[in-house]
């Protein structure tokens, strides 16, 4: 299992919640397995997004689809986003 974190800030939480939901269908296709929704406390603007993959390759595979980058475009995604890839540990 496979968790992709992802924080970036927004211009408007709801014009980009929006957009997120919109794509879930595309998470979906690429095997999402659920994903949470995090604001920070002090600035709701700025957003934690874990997903949850099967594998790294279906989070690498979604991460490289070209439709991501547009729905980040549209969202209103201010700056570069932070991605980090994480592998669960066999404890």
């Amino acid at each position: 299992m496979a968790t992709v974190a992802v924080r970036h800030r927004v211009s408007d939480f709801d014009a980009w919640k929006i957009v997120y939901d919109e794509h879930g269908t595309n998470r979906a296709q690429h095997g999402c397995t659920g994903d949470q929704v995090l604001r920070d406390e002090s600035d709701p603007n700025e957003v934690l997004v874990l997903t949850h993959w099967p594998s790294l390759k279906n989070a690498h595979e979604f991460a490289d689809d070209p439709s991501l980058r547009e729905a980040m475009d549209r969202g209103g995604i201010v700056g570069a986003p932070r991605i980090e890839f994480y592998e669960q540990a066999g404890v």
